[in-house]
């Protein structure tokens, strides 16, 4: 599966579904993104069960600033809905082979009960 183009109307009903979504936030005049593009190309080749999307940061900035992206590119990684990873800096192919793994090996009914125990503390 190749890389999906996010934007304002589509970011919060592509990453809020079951699975992992990995989102690439990048620009073009970015040398660091045009070198990351084609490593997280290659891995929504390798991994099509994975969506791989991409976020035009010049044209949608509403999206930065709603994750407080400063750094580019920044890689993000949801599943089912949750972020559980937010890094700024372009990952080699085989650190970005790992992130999936770690990502995909998450137990995610412990997740949401560390989210909900970290929600009770600061009530």
């Amino acid at each position: 599966m190749a890389t999906i183009d996010l934007t304002t109307e589509t970011f919060d009903e592509t990453v809020t579904k079951d699975g992992i979504v990995l989102v690439d936030f990048w620009a073009d005049w970015c040398r660091p993104c045009k070198r990351f593009a084609p490593i997280f190309e290659k891995s929504s080749e390798t991994k099509p069960e994975i969506v791989h999307a991409k976020v035009d940061t010049e044209a949608h900035q509403e999206l930065s600033v709603k994750f407080g992206v400063t750094a580019i590119p920044t890689l993000m990684a949801f599943r089912d809905g949750i972020m559980v990873f937010n890094q700024a800096g372009a990952l080699p192919g085989p650190a970005l082979q790992q992130l999936v793994e770690a990502v995909e090996g998450l137990d995610m009914d412990e997740v949401r009960a560390k989210i909900a125990e970290h929600e009770s503390a600061e009530h």
